[in-house]
């Protein structure tokens, strides 16, 4: 089914420009799957649920693949879609588009702050007479310089740094399958895929041990979701998002099952802990002397990656809340190059904050421990929002359903099975004191929004905005019941 917007809207405003081919798209797609969790927190992980860890990362990759076929078969039932928010917008009533847009956009704010203070702790261990705000200062200054030329910058910038973590994954695998299959020895025994079973099975903490792995690997996902935010700028999306969103469990099945299979049969689970990265010790053991230097170099672009697709999916969120009358009309601008520049300096301008609390003490770390997982508990609430649109979109467009050429599988049933196992996370996330703690605070978030938008949804510039973009919705929808009626006639 393909929609063309009509000539009218075209040239009323100049739009986001669609410059992001098939490689940008599918490899935005595997950056936002693969973070710096995967790198530094997988030790946490693994000596928390042991090899039972496989399964946790195998069940969270799989429920989501459903959120991610239900966002793609929204997005291609209207090309007016610019992301998520407005779907929800549509589908839903303008408070979700609001909720979900500001959610979203919090979540990555929170995440870019993190990875700044990330990037200056990663740069502190190669260079470490260079002061903190330097690297902090200098990727922000980077990365907002290559968004601000084209979206085609942006999308390459990913690309090579997706490239980067995919290749150290890849040698990840290879070293240790040779490690494996030559009986490499260490201090801990013999390499072998005997491992995963051989220190007190798959289930070594029993169930709250498999528990506790749910609660820390759903934050290694998070971003999963990046590649919805790039649907107003890809290039041929009917062609292209189906590609990126069909090879998720492909992704999941290598980078994250594929990769701590191989840690774990190198050295037995017991040996990993919190704060240790297992993809250095696995190097070190291999006597590779630069390892350290090496993994630090992989987290650290990894870090970046996060921060570039931060201050890209911010910008894009704001930019579209501004077209619907939910954020300042000063952020719906484009520059001559099309990228919304506005919301992108007040991306930037958020992200010093991270330079800022770098000099704040040594309890940020702890502080942010906790905002990451409210961060965490806000993008469950983000994908929740994906599942409650499609099941309004199927009750009310259940002629786009019918012509849909990527249909969601396992349909409405299966948007429930994904509802019950989130509610299953969060349940995990009430075992544990600190991430307690951050749900029961999430809440004030959601409350600060509830009264925002209280007074937001009746001024006459925000309903004016709003009657407009959905003016360009229904157009759009109007042109595709067209081309559906027309396929019908066509086919008989």
């Amino acid at each position: 089914m393909t929609i063309h917007h009509p000539p009218a809207i075209a040239s009323e405003a100049p739009h986001l420009d669609r410059q992001l081919s098939n490689r940008h798209i599918q490899l935005i797609a595997i950056g936002g799957a693969i973070g710096t969790g995967l790198f530094m927190g997988s030790g946490k992980t693994i000596s928390a649920a042991g090899p039972s860890v496989i399964f946790v990362y195998m069940i969270i990759g799989f429920m989501l693949f459903f959120v991610m076929r239900a966002m793609g078969e929204l997005l291609l039932s209207n090309l007016h879609y610019k992301s998520f928010s407005d779907f929800g917008a549509d589908l839903l009533g303008p408070w979700a588009g609001f909720f979900t847009g500001w959610t979203y956009w919090f979540c990555w704010v929170i995440t870019g702050i993190a990875d700044v203070i990330a990037i200056a702790g990663y740069s502190k261990e190669l260079w470490p007479s260079l002061p903190l705000w330097i690297p902090g200062l200098a990727t922000i200054a980077i990365l907002l310089l290559l968004n601000l030329t084209t979206v085609k910058a942006f999308g390459e910038t990913e690309f090579w740094f997706a490239l980067i973590k995919i290749i150290a994954i890849a040698a990840l695998i290879v070293v240790g399958l040779f490690m494996i299959f030559s009986g490499f020895q260490s201090e801990a025994g013999p390499a072998s895929l005997a491992n995963l079973w051989s220190h007190g099975g798959f289930f070594p903490h029993e169930f709250m041990g498999f528990v506790a792995g749910f609660q820390i690997a759903v934050f290694a996902f998070v971003g999963i979701e990046l590649v919805g935010t790039t649907a107003a700028e890809a290039k041929d999306p009917e062609k292209n998002l189906p590609r990126a969103i069909n090879s998720i469990p492909v992704r999941v099945l290598l980078f994250y099952v594929g990769a701590l299979i191989i840690l774990m049969s190198v050295t037995p689970w017991t040996q990993f802990a919190a704060g240790h990265s297992p993809f250095i010790a696995m190097f070190s053991l291999a006597g590779l002397g630069a390892a350290a230097t090496v993994v630090n170099l992989v987290v650290l672009s990894s870090a970046m990656s996060s921060a570039n697709s931060g201050i890209y999916s911010t910008s894009r969120m704001v930019y579209g809340l501004a077209k619907e009358g939910d954020a300042p009309a000063l952020f719906s601008g484009l520059s001559r190059r099309k990228v919304p520049r506005n919301a992108l300096f007040l991306s930037c301008v958020l992200l010093l904050s991270g330079v800022v609390l770098m000099y704040a003490g040594q309890d940020v770390g702890k502080a942010f421990d906790m905002v990451t997982t409210v961060s965490a508990v806000c993008f469950v609430f983000v994908w929740s929002i994906i599942l409650a649109s499609y099941i309004a979109f199927r009750r009310r467009r259940p002629q786009l359903h019918v012509a849909s050429k990527f249909k969601m599988p396992g349909g409405l049933p299966m948007v429930w099975v994904v509802f019950a196992f989130f509610a299953f996370v969060l349940w995990t996330l009430t075992t544990q004191p600190d991430t307690l703690t951050a749900l029961l605070v999430t809440p004030v978030w959601f409350i600060m929004l509830g009264v925002a938008w209280f007074f937001l949804r009746r001024r006459p510039a925000h309903l004016a905005r709003y009657a407009r973009f959905q003016d360009e919705l229904q157009s759009d929808q109007d042109a595709a019941n067209v081309s559906i009626r027309a396929g019908a006639r066509g086919g008989q």
